[in-house]
């Protein structure tokens, strides 16, 4: 079950699309986040630290787009808060 979760952070349902799924190795995961982790730069943060494939996957944030419950997020500081899906993306270019 989604949500917040007593003591523990937030339940977060986490999706990675193209070259940061490739990098990390896997599309989706849920896992509770840290307390500490309420806003987009903080998530962020956090999941540098998570293995050498997340900072790799995320070593140029600002490559890397956010959606949150399937809503595009430039803010980095924009609460997690009533969120229960985060969605990692690269770039996306057409033509």
């Amino acid at each position: 079950m989604l949500g917040k979760s007593s003591g523990s952070g937030l339940n977060m349902k986490i999706m990675y699309f193209a070259w940061i799924r490739e990098r990390i190795g896997y599309a989706n995961e849920e896992i509770a986040l840290p307390p500490e982790v309420k806003t987009v730069g903080a998530f962020l943060t956090w999941m540098k630290t998570r293995g050498e494939e997340f900072a790799y996957a995320l070593e140029n944030d600002t490559l890397v787009r956010v959606a949150l419950n399937q809503e595009h997020c430039n803010d980095l500081s924009h609460s997690l808060e009533n969120v229960s899906e985060i969605a990692l993306f690269p770039p996306m270019t057409g033509g």
